[in-house]
């Protein structure tokens, strides 16, 4: 027996799609990712933006990555930083991730729940997991800069469920 696969010629979609960040977005929003809160201290005090950008680099050395535009009210910050704190957020903190995403937010302010944590970077509390990285690059991409950086100290014993980010909206993970 064997089996025959019918390909069905897409529909066509209109040509300003095709060469827009419109396709780009429009793609991505169907991409489902985890959330996270990536911190650090600046000149005039703790910052810190929301991203869905994070990625694992290399186990061998530790290192990560994640995205941040270059317009970001974080950024300065971030440009200078010799360290970053970057946290894995729970279905439990959406609210916190989208304080973190809005801009002209007081982030640290009340409810948010920080301390200073090693290499003195801001550590937020509740967290599934958080790591502390030295950052070894920042690699220019567009209007964005993806920061590369080497993971010196975390904790991966929070509980709960990861908040995930889809369809322009925070989710909670389905069974």
């Amino acid at each position: 027996m064997t089996a025959t696969t019918r390909y069905r010629q897409p529909d066509r979609m209109p040509a300003d799609l095709l060469t827009t960040t419109d396709l780009l977005r429009s793609v991505f929003r169907r991409h489902a990712a985890g959330v996270a809160v990536v911190t650090a201290r600046g000149d005039a005090g703790p910052v810190g933006f929301t991203a869905t950008s994070l990625t694992s680099v290399s186990a061998e050395p530790p290192l990560l990555s994640f995205g941040i535009g270059t317009g970001a009210s974080s950024w300065p910050a971030i440009a200078e930083a010799d360290h970053v704190g970057v946290h894995v957020l729970g279905e439990h903190q959406q609210e916190l991730a989208a304080t973190f995403a809005r801009s002209g937010a007081d982030r640290f302010g009340a409810p948010t729940a920080w301390r200073e944590g090693p290499e003195g970077v801001p550590v937020l509390d509740g967290v599934l997991a958080w790591l502390v990285g030295r950052v070894v690059a920042r690699v220019p991409a567009g209007d964005h800069r993806i920061v590369i950086a080497e993971v010196v100290h975390g904790d991966p014993t929070g509980t709960g469920r990861p908040l995930l980010y889809h369809q322009g909206r925070f989710q909670r993970l389905g069974d």
